[in-house]
């Protein structure tokens, strides 16, 4: 990773490809590498949407009134019985006090080891649900093969989401397998992501506020992390000052050139895992998921908008 994310002047500098243009010895486009995250992001976020994952959660104790409750334990639980403040650092860009309102009564109400039982049948029938007869089909289960073995390349140092959950067993069924390699590689991605953000220099709250001024999502989106008014007003000031957003929260030239670096960081720090399989296998791989994705978006249970930007950035 470059040690210049937070400069205004990206392109061409040592380590930085032009625009759209692939790294020398990258071995995969990086177009490509965010087109998987794009395709593989909705089939592990079921998991945080679909009913079945709210029934488990609830036979668990967990309450279902909202998804929170169940998407901390569920996401954390690879971690083991970890603490909040932990849990605050994997996540970054979630309030610590929101994070601890869930977290420090978590494993009170059900152990870790639970909650990745409960997860792995939530997904099973979610899958079955959603995907039909093609849980069981052979194009799904080439394409689990192909992302098990991108995930199982994954270098997971200093990563520690990734790290966990690449940790655990793999389940045997291909449409789990699916789900798991999916997790372990939306989770790789993530963790580079932190690092990407870290060397910009924007801390967690800014993270989203800076990512709200390209129009990644609207503000009252990024509102579901926690943050109250005051300190997302305190970052942007932070922000206004360093001439990356103006007196609006809109971003400035400056603070869009700083958010496409730390996307284009990300990509970078996230292709190994794709190097690894090859070009033509990442555009079978890209084609099989095709079928998934579209069912997944179809069937309703994701929202429309996201923090994540997805189709935006």
């Amino acid at each position: 990773m470059s040690g210049n994310v937070s400069g205004t002047s990206g392109a061409g500098e040592a380590g930085v490809a032009e625009e759209g243009v692939p790294e020398e010895g990258a071995g995969v486009d990086l177009g490509r590498v965010r087109q998987l995250w794009h395709l593989l992001e909705p089939l592990h976020a079921v998991l945080y949407y679909a009913p079945e994952a709210f029934e488990e959660a609830s036979a668990l104790g967990y309450g279902i009134e909202e998804r929170w409750p169940s998407y901390f334990p569920y996401r954390a639980a690879p971690l083991g019985a970890v603490g909040s403040r932990r849990a605050a650092s994997a996540f970054y860009s979630f309030s610590p006090r929101m994070v601890d309102e869930h977290i420090k009564s978590a494993w009170r109400t059900a152990s870790p080891e639970q909650v990745l039982a409960a997860r792995e049948r939530a997904v099973d029938r979610a899958y079955r649900a959603i995907l039909g007869d093609s849980v069981t089909g052979p194009e799904l289960a080439e394409a689990a093969a192909l992302a098990r073995r991108a995930a199982e390349a994954a270098n997971t140092a200093g990563r520690q989401l990734a790290a966990a959950n690449a940790e655990l067993t793999w389940p045997e069924a291909p449409h789990l397998q699916l789900w798991h390699a999916a997790t372990i590689l939306r989770e790789h991605r993530g963790d580079g992501h932190l690092a990407a953000l870290l060397v910009a220099g924007l801390d967690p709250v800014e993270s989203l506020v800076s990512f709200a001024a390209i129009g990644a999502a609207s503000v009252e989106r990024f509102e579901s992390r926690g943050w109250s008014p005051e300190e997302w007003t305190a970052a942007r000031d932070r922000l206004i000052v360093r001439g990356l957003v103006d007196k609006d929260g809109i971003a400035t030239d400056a603070g869009r050139e700083l958010r496409r670096q730390v996307e284009h960081h990300t990509d970078r720090l996230a292709a190994d895992p794709w190097r690894s399989l090859g070009p033509d296998a990442v555009t079978r791989l890209a084609d099989l998921l095709g079928e998934f994705w579209v069912a997944v978006l179809s069937s309703g249970l994701l929202p429309s908008e996201t923090t994540l930007g997805i189709g935006k950035v």
